[in-house]
């Protein structure tokens, strides 16, 4: 089979979580560490830092690996789920896994993979341990894909673990608490091994308290670091200075994710950093060259993207209460006349605790993505207009939805695309 063959069947034949639902959720490690056998357990060859968490561990991820490409390594780096293209997930010093090194991989495997019928995280997982371990990675950045202690990323034995924070998500299969999701991510905790903890919140708190002193792992928070903006930085040029432990760190460095949630994300990678790296002497440069260049490194969209500037538009993949906790305060303070927000949502979201926190003075377009969990867009609709929010369905996919809504918008408007990384994908990949 060639690279198109393989990657539709592994799209039409393997259960995904990101287009199905909990359907195609597998709990347990009894899958992958069978696949990992297969392979040839290429993850026990591997340095790891394991990120898992709520919202963040993206970013917090790609820092990381941007980091460690300017400190000169060759880094692995695992993320999920895509935009565009599936090899996004898999990338070396940002560079996605060549198509013909996919090909190989099922030509040699698919055999022994059938009888043991994974899911399309457990199979692309695999992908990713092996390639690391063939490509021979210097480190390999590893991204929890739903929850933690069941994750299929959780074989590795990792340098580090890193949790971001805690929200309501996925709470169908991780808990309807704080404490019990804490509880799931708390599950990536290896014995001996260093956390850091991205937020500290009392629910959660004692959940990762208790587990690091059952597994003798030091137990980190990012209080040591402070991230403030500089004078003059704004919502779309934003620059900030970095202190560790009182004292100046960095300063003045461009913050190509502009974020506000970015800060805490930012806090928590140079916590990571500063315990793994801070005794040299040119952390600080290392620290801003990682964070100036995290776009060109890792080639990361999404993250309160500037698509264009006329009108001005704006992707983000924040998809739960916590993300638009930041992300409506920061559509509000947007430097605009009107601002029209093309939005949509998968129907396992709790869309009533993401309604009530949206700006009100916003006109909402709703489309619905192009996967199977999308929700209707008129039950997402009648909830928005309940909540007094101007809102319409669109019956066209959300490009089209866009080119239509920039022939009509007053001058000085803004746009917002986003609600789920499947309608931010949607958009790019016919806006490329």
């Amino acid at each position: 089979m060639n690279y198109d063959e393989i990657i539709s069947r592994i799209f039409t034949a393997l259960p995904m979580y990101h287009k199905i639902g909990s359907s195609a959720y597998k709990e347990g490690l009894e899958n992958i560490e069978a696949l990992t056998d297969v392979v040839g357990h290429p993850e026990r060859r591997l340095k790891c830092i394991h990120v898992a968490g709520t919202n963040g561990k993206g970013s917090v991820s790609n820092l990381l690996s941007s980091f460690y490409q300017e400190l000169g390594l060759k880094v692995g780096l695992y993320t999920s789920p895509h935009l565009v293209d599936y090899r996004e997930r898999i990338r070396v010093n940002g560079e996605m896994i060549p198509k013909e090194d996919v090909v190989a991989f099922f030509e040699r495997f698919n055999t022994d993979f059938q009888q043991l019928e994974p899911s399309f995280f457990e199979m692309t997982t695999a992908l990713a341990f092996y390639h690391f371990a063939q490509q021979q990675v210097d480190i390999a950045i590893i991204e929890v894909g739903l929850g933690g202690r069941l994750d299929a990323t959780n074989v590795i034995l990792p340098e580090m673990s890193i949790i971001t924070n805690i929200s309501f998500d996925h709470t169908q299969l991780l808990g309807s608490t704080l404490a019990q999701i804490a509880g799931e991510k708390a599950g990536i905790i290896k014995r001996g091994v260093p956390v850091v903890i991205g937020k500290r919140q009392p629910e959660t708190l004692p959940v990762f308290q208790a587990k690091a002193t059952e597994l003798s792992a030091p137990l980190h928070f990012t209080d040591r670091v402070a991230v403030t903006d500089t004078a003059g930085s704004d919502l779309l040029h934003r620059r900030i200075d970095i202190r560790f432990d009182g004292e100046s760190l960095a300063t003045n460095v461009a913050l190509p994710l502009p974020g506000d949630y970015q800060i805490e994300n930012v806090a928590t990678f140079v916590t990571a950093v500063m315990l793994r790296h801070g005794n040299r002497a040119d952390i600080g440069d290392l620290i801003t060259r990682a964070i100036e260049n995290v776009l060109s490194n890792t080639h990361l969209r999404g993250r309160w993207q500037v698509y264009a500037t006329e009108p001005l538009t704006i992707c983000d993949i924040g998809h739960n209460s916590g993300g638009f906790a930041y992300l409506s305060r920061q559509l509000e303070a947007l430097p605009c006349s009107r601002l029209h927000c093309i939005i949509g949502f998968v129907n396992d979201k709790d869309i009533d605790s993401i309604v009530h926190l949206l700006p009100r003075k916003a006109e909402y377009i709703v489309c619905r993505a192009s996967v199977a969990r999308a929700e209707a867009p008129s039950v997402i609709v009648e909830k928005m207009q309940h909540e007094g929010l101007d809102a319409r369905a669109s019956e066209t996919s959300v490009y089209q939805t866009y080119r239509a809504l920039i022939h009509h918008i007053t001058k000085n408007a803004a746009v917002y695309v986003g609600g789920s990384n499947f309608i931010v994908a949607d958009f790019l990949a016919k806006a490329e």
